[in-house]
């Protein structure tokens, strides 16, 4: 456990430094591309039927008229991108939920499948949305990955998460994945773990659920994620998070997730076969981020995008992107990087690092790869890291805590986003 804490803090002090973004200096925003990349695209929908007091995404309350002017923009700043020289490979739209406009996000994978040559694309949803109308319209747009947000499948804690009366208790969540299995190549189940009032039984339940009754394709447990944002609401509605148990949760989880044939696509991914996951970063070095709060990684530089909704419509509207602050990594950082999220998707070839960087990525460094190997979290063979075992938490704990600062630079872009507009 004092491992544990001490790594918190490491990759916490780590990540508030790599986050202390300046502003961006040329007209549109917008990188520029390699001419012969094919990017990762993420594409952020804001917009929520309602607000989850857990969460920290950059999400607002939903209004028609206005997430029919943001899909709108987002459409615009897709086509500036790609007016810009950007080619893409893969789409991820996140949120918020997408899918608060069925119609409109069909329109958008479309045009991503016919006019951009993307070749696979994966959405966020909720289970209110598994129904045979928005189904059949993202299929037929060419969609292949639906990710859901259920969190649990326990009646009293989707009651004391605020989403019992929102999305369905727990027999009719489970109905609507069985029913929405095989209208996609893959449908991704989002759970969370660790919640105050949760106990071994009812995560018990829910493991057996996923697996044996309900067969999902895919499932990805996340811990509950405490940061300054949501610290407060968390408190008041579910209680105070503890670390606690975490290692011993996620174990659980892990075995009876192994032990019925899923196999791990990131630490806290599980799969049935190959197929795409959340965790985008962990596939590719650059990506492009658009949409009001969204981040991109491009040739060793952060980009992040204004989280001012109007400002974001304004700006598309005036011809430019969303991004509007940046920062370039350092080569060592750039590096520390790579370690984090290609070791999250459960290996790293030390082979492929060097050529990437174009120096030892060994020699450079040691000391971190030494501590981990000391710690016995990861294991070198045939010239790639590997997780352990013990590894695989840790990971989730280090990750953890990423995000957990990503929320809190969330949080301050959007207090600095609307002060720049009063």
């Amino acid at each position: 456990m004092m491992v544990d804490g001490l790594l918190g803090r490491v990759i916490r002090n780590a990540a508030r430094r790599n986050l202390a973004f300046e502003p961006v200096g040329n007209a549109t925003g917008l990188p520029r591309p390699a001419p012969t990349r094919r990017y990762m695209l993420y594409l952020h929908v804001p917009f929520c039927p309602s607000l989850c007091p857990f969460c920290s995404f950059h999400r607002v309350g939903f209004h028609r008229n206005q997430a029919a002017r943001y899909f709108r923009a987002l459409t615009d700043e897709v086509a500036l991108a790609a007016d810009a020289g950007f080619h893409f490979e893969e789409a991820y739209i996140g949120g918020g939920t997408p899918t608060v406009l069925p119609e409109a996000l069909a329109e958008l994978i479309a045009l991503l499948r016919q006019r951009y040559g993307v070749a696979r694309v994966s959405a966020e949803t909720n289970p209110n949305d598994l129904v045979p109308d928005v189904l059949d319209r993202l299929a037929d747009a060419g969609i292949d990955r639906l990710s859901v947000g259920v969190q649990s499948l326990d009646d009293a804690l989707l009651l004391q998460m605020q989403r019992r009366e929102k999305y369905g208790d727990s027999a009719t969540i489970r109905a609507r994945l069985k029913a929405a299995a095989g209208r996609v190549d893959t449908l991704n189940v989002d759970m969370m773990f660790n919640f105050p009032a949760q106990t071994e039984r009812m995560l018990d339940r829910d493991l057996e659920l996923l697996t044996d009754d309900i067969g999902a394709a895919q499932v990805s447990w996340y811990p509950l994620m405490s940061s300054n944002p949501t610290r407060r609401a968390m408190a008041e509605s579910i209680g105070r998070v503890s670390y606690a148990r975490e290692r011993a949760m996620y174990r659980r989880i892990a075995g009876h997730m192994l032990s019925r044939g899923y196999s791990r696509s990131s630490a806290w991914c599980f799969s049935k076969t190959p197929a795409m996951i959340d965790e985008y970063i962990t596939q590719s070095d650059d990506y492009l981020g658009l949409g009001s709060g969204s981040f991109s990684l491009l040739d060793g530089t952060l980009y992040g995008s204004t989280f001012s909704i109007a400002d974001y419509l304004q700006r598309v509207a005036g011809g430019r992107s969303g991004i509007l602050r940046s920062r370039t990594l350092s080569e060592r950082e750039r590096m520390q990087y790579h370690l984090l999220v290609r070791l999250f998707a459960g290996a790293l070839s030390l082979e492929s690092a060097d050529r990437s960087f174009g120096r030892p990525f060994t020699r450079t460094l040691l000391p971190e790869i030494a501590a981990l190997r000391a710690i016995g979290a990861v294991r070198k063979v045939d010239g790639t890291l590997r997780l352990t075992e013990s590894g695989q938490y840790l990971w989730v704990l280090l990750m953890r805590e990423f995000f957990s600062i990503v929320n809190e630079f969330r949080e301050r872009m959007r207090h600095e986003s609307a002060e720049a507009i009063r």
